[in-house]
């Protein structure tokens, strides 16, 4: 198994509950260790950059809304195989689909206040983590 980083973004409605210590409590009880973290204010170009590739989507507007109402907490995570680990840990995106013990289904509101992000693929996690750390900015 290879040791791989991926990148989590802990959004504003988890952020506004303070629930950042909570999740990062379910993501190291994974196995996944935080190697760099920031609570940020997204701006809206940050946003729009990020999610890009929902530009047309009937939801973009309304996500980068919801992406700059608030600080986020974003993360790098470290482990074996950390981005499906990671994607497991999320759960679903719909909460009410996701599997018991899953951050979404613990602590989500809605699927459009659904918690976390995570990357979907290495190739992702590498590019997302440039957009908002310096390789000086990561410990491990």
């Amino acid at each position: 198994m290879a040791t791989e980083r991926t990148f989590s973004i802990l959004k504003p409605d988890a952020t506004k509950r303070n629930l950042t210590g909570a999740v990062n409590a379910v993501i190291e009880k994974a196995g996944l260790r935080i190697v760099g973290q920031r609570r940020i204010q997204m701006s809206r170009a940050q946003a729009e950059t990020f999610y890009e590739i929902h530009k047309e989507r009937p939801f973009f507007g309304e996500l980068v809304e919801f992406m700059t109402s608030g600080p986020v907490v974003v993360q790098v995570l470290e482990g074996e195989n950390a981005v499906a680990k990671y994607r497991e840990v999320m759960g679903a995106t719909n909460p009410a689909n996701a599997d018991a013990g899953t951050i979404r289904k613990t602590f989500s509101e809605s699927v459009g206040e659904n918690t976390d992000h995570g990357s979907d693929s290495l190739e992702n996690a590498k590019a997302e983590i440039a957009q908002f750390f310096q390789d000086s900015d990561i410990v491990g």
